[in-house]
């Protein structure tokens, strides 16, 4: 039988299906310049905060800046309209080794910087692993991500994390070649890559308006001086 994150997990997912059209759109993004960051100061982060930076706070951050030119992803579907959030409740699905699936909630993302989206991120899923989330963990998420990326994923097209109309999952990012244009020629070089793809629900944005979203936070990764946001 189904344990209890497994039997809510599944009917949350029914649930959504039935009552969002979904949609999924994908870009390709260069992570080179979030990679420099890494590599400069992971070890020194490593020794002062006692855990790994990954992608994901980048991410949620470039989540958070985009959303101020595109908030229609940041809201709810009521009745025949579309309720657009003030501020970004950002959840973080984290997978219980297996065993099931929950998505706490960063309380006002949006206000915070990639340091303190860090620290949330690794609080929040040391807590979700120890069963030691507490109710008011899981209330008012407005927008989620879902990320898989540690187990080498392409691409996933995530279900949409009920009442919200938007859900980002980032994937594996891995060097791959990329022609880049230099003084009018075509060069090939080698860069860190990784695919971003958000569902969203076409009863609340068109395509246009996701694939715009999209576009942004790639741009916002892309070109972010992500070496002042870190001390």
């Amino acid at each position: 039988a189904f344990n209890r994150i497994r039997r809510v997990t599944a009917e949350h997912m029914v649930r959504s299906k039935s009552t969002s059209p979904h949609v999924h759109q994908g870009v390709e993004v260069d992570f080179s310049r979030v990679d420099r960051v890494r590599s400069d100061k992971g070890v020194a982060w490593r020794a002062r905060e006692g855990f790994s930076l990954n992608y994901l706070p980048f991410v949620a951050r470039a989540v958070c800046d985009a959303i101020v030119e595109f908030p229609h992803v940041n809201a709810h579907v009521e009745e025949n309209s579309l309720v657009v959030y003030d501020q970004v409740n950002l959840a973080i699905a984290v997978d219980l080794n297996f065993e099931g699936l929950v998505a706490p909630v960063i309380q006002n993302a949006s206000s915070m910087t990639v340091v303190e989206i860090a620290r949330s991120i690794a609080g929040l899923a040391a807590r979700a692993r120890a069963n030691q989330l507490t109710p008011d963990d899981h209330l008012g998420a407005t927008y989620t991500i879902s990320n898989n990326g540690s187990f080498g994923t392409l691409f996933t097209t995530p279900i949409i994390n009920q009442p919200q109309v938007a859900i980002l999952s980032t994937d594996s990012i891995t060097k791959r070649p990329v022609v880049v244009e230099q003084d009018g020629e075509d060069h090939l070089v080698i860069r860190p890559v990784g695919i971003v793809t958000q569902a969203f629900d076409h009863r609340a944005i068109d395509g246009a308006y996701s694939a715009a979203f999209l576009r942004k936070v790639k741009e916002i990764i892309e070109t972010k001086n992500w070496e002042a946001a870190l001390p």
